[in-house]
């Protein structure tokens, strides 16, 4: 039997040291709501969007607040406001969330509102119909060290192999978000999380 070098033994640990150095964790975005600060004084007269706890991404938090979304076909209650205020109201849902609610938002990424479902808001004190509803498109946020290390450029569009555990899979289509500010995550919905496998644990990696 081979003994191992130090040398050999090395080379491995630098092997390994440079697969996990590839990889990044995965965040798991449920149903939420980003709202413009006229729509949120619409919906709660007299408040202020108060903070419940931080996100990852610097800046980010959700808020104490909710609302319930209701389509044509049925409501979803106690769904959570992220903050700060955004120039535009957008309504963040999986395709599962939009059949119960009976509408057929498109797949987009946060910002881009064409085509966007109608959907209405309502909270005690008030309601509000818009078109803001979105199925997020599957993203990457990095800031420019990550993009170095990992090799990828600004508009680029990869594919992730997301390791967890009895369903390792492959999403196509991964956009990705850079922003010197950004800390190194990838976003899926629950629709996807629960179809690859994924925890808070899981982990994934760009493949070419």
């Amino acid at each position: 039997m081979h003994n191992v070098t130090e040398a050999e033994l090395k080379a491995i640990v630098r092997k390994v040291m440079s697969e996990i150095d590839q990889t990044f964790p995965i965040g798991i975005s449920n149903r939420h709501i980003h709202l413009s600060q006229t729509h949120f004084e619409q919906l709660f007269p007299g408040q202020s969007i108060e903070r419940l706890r931080d996100l990852k991404q610097p800046g980010e938090f959700a808020s104490k607040q909710t609302v319930t979304l209701i389509g044509p076909k049925g409501r979803i209650e106690r769904v959570r406001i992220l903050g700060p205020y955004r120039k535009e109201s957008q309504v963040e849902v999986s395709k599962t969330d939009a059949r119960i609610l009976g509408i057929n938002p498109p797949i987009r990424l946060s910002g881009d509102l064409s085509e966007a479902a109608v959907i209405t808001l309502m909270t005690e004190a008030s309601s509000l119909t818009i078109p803001a509803a979105i199925i997020a498109k599957r993203h990457i946020h990095l800031n420019e060290q990550d993009m170095s290390r990992l090799g990828v450029k600004k508009d680029e569009i990869v594919s992730v192999e997301i390791l967890s555990a009895e369903r390792r899979t492959v999403f196509h289509d991964v956009a990705l978000r850079p922003n010197k500010n950004f800390v190194l995550e990838m976003h899926v919905d629950t629709d996807e999380a629960n179809a690859a496998n994924i925890d808070q644990n899981t982990r994934a990696r760009i493949i070419r």
